[in-house]
């Protein structure tokens, strides 16, 4: 291939789709600060949002059957002959990246992950432990691959690119659905059920957007719609990850759980409400933006996941304790 082998990158990070999206801002970060370009190695499902980003040139979109144990061996020795020469910057730090820095011809990176300090955390629950991990977010973790000075959060947002074209398919259907700009965009649903904030909640919630005049959009993907009473303004199930994103671009905040489209959101530099249960600020996964809002309650049992997958011994009570009050609170005030 006819790379620059110094200023062209390989960045590896397979999943999830929030963990793929916070990788712009440190690929933003080290575009202008090196002028560096960038091959991306993910999932199929999760390469949308880094379409059209300039500094990307290539994404290899994996499907399922590369990832197998034997194919991935193949496939990790096709992908390093390809780009021999050029640094692979190892994000994910799993078998599989660690299966392609074997076979690499080149420089191998890898960020800090955290992972020891993350179980001592949770095991201890130790008040500088979470500190240091609250202070360090996942995208300046994601830094300490190549810095060693690493910047602060805030210079390293997410960024997603979108297009005239989609930008303009938002606006005509929100035309079509009379739905105005600065409307409320929000998001019930969770891959892990425990992260998900009560469904009674979100529909008092949007009713008290109602009497408030305040105009609300449901967005993302779930087996189980929530049923509301403007059906016109449930998107669910109904957009692309790309349609999403223009369309959580007009709104004035998203509402959402620990998601990915927490991630989506900042990449579009619209502000969050996020509600943070099962899981902890100490991960690293939060929204960094100015003007974003994370709810969580003060409870000894927190964080009892990483990801959100325990089933919770005390009926999400860390969620229920975060009233739709709360919300409207910083709607009103944002």
């Amino acid at each position: 291939m006819n790379l620059n082998e110094t200023q062209h990158k390989i960045i590896f990070r397979l999943s999830a789709l929030g963990d793929l999206v916070l990788t712009t801002g440190i690929m933003e970060f080290w575009a202008e600060k090196y002028g560096w370009t960038f091959t991306v190695i993910t999932k199929k499902q999760y390469s949308a949002p880094l379409e059209n980003n300039p500094h990307i040139t290539e994404i290899i979109s994996l499907e399922k059957d590369d990832l197998g144990d034997i194919a991935w061996i193949v496939k990790a020795g096709e992908i390093a002959m390809r780009y021999a020469g050029c640094e692979l910057i190892d994000l994910h730090s799993t078998l599989r990246s660690r299966i392609l820095a074997m076979r690499w011809r080149g420089p191998v990176s890898r960020y800090k992950k955290f992972s020891i300090e993350r179980r001592l955390f949770k095991l201890t629950r130790s008040e500088s432990l979470e500190k240091k991990l609250e202070n360090t977010r996942v995208t300046v973790r994601y830094a300490s691959a190549i810095e060693k000075e690493l910047p602060e959060s805030k210079e390293l947002i997410p960024r997603i690119y979108l297009t005239d074209a989609e930008k303009s398919e938002a606006s005509s259907l929100m035309k079509d659905q009379y739905l105005d700009k600065k409307f409320i965009a929000l998001h019930p649903y969770a891959t892990h059920p425990d992260k998900s904030w009560p469904r009674v909640y979100w529909l008092d919630l949007i009713k008290k957007l109602d009497e408030k005049n305040i105009q609300w959009a449901v967005i993302g993907k779930d087996e189980f719609n929530l049923d509301v009473a403007k059906p016109e303004w449930n998107f669910t199930n109904k957009l692309s990850l790309r349609q999403t994103c223009a369309l959580l671009r007009e709104a004035k905040f998203l509402v959402t759980g620990d998601s990915g489209p927490m991630h989506l959101s900042s990449g579009v530099e619209t502000p969050v409400i996020a509600m943070f249960g099962p899981t902890s600020k100490a991960w690293g996964f939060y929204p960094a933006g100015e003007k974003d809002i994370i709810l969580e309650s003060d409870m000894d049992c927190r964080p009892c996941s990483l990801h959100g997958k325990s089933n919770c011994e005390k009926n999400q009570e860390c969620l229920k304790k975060i009233k739709t009050e709360d919300v409207m609170r910083g709607i009103l005030n944002g």
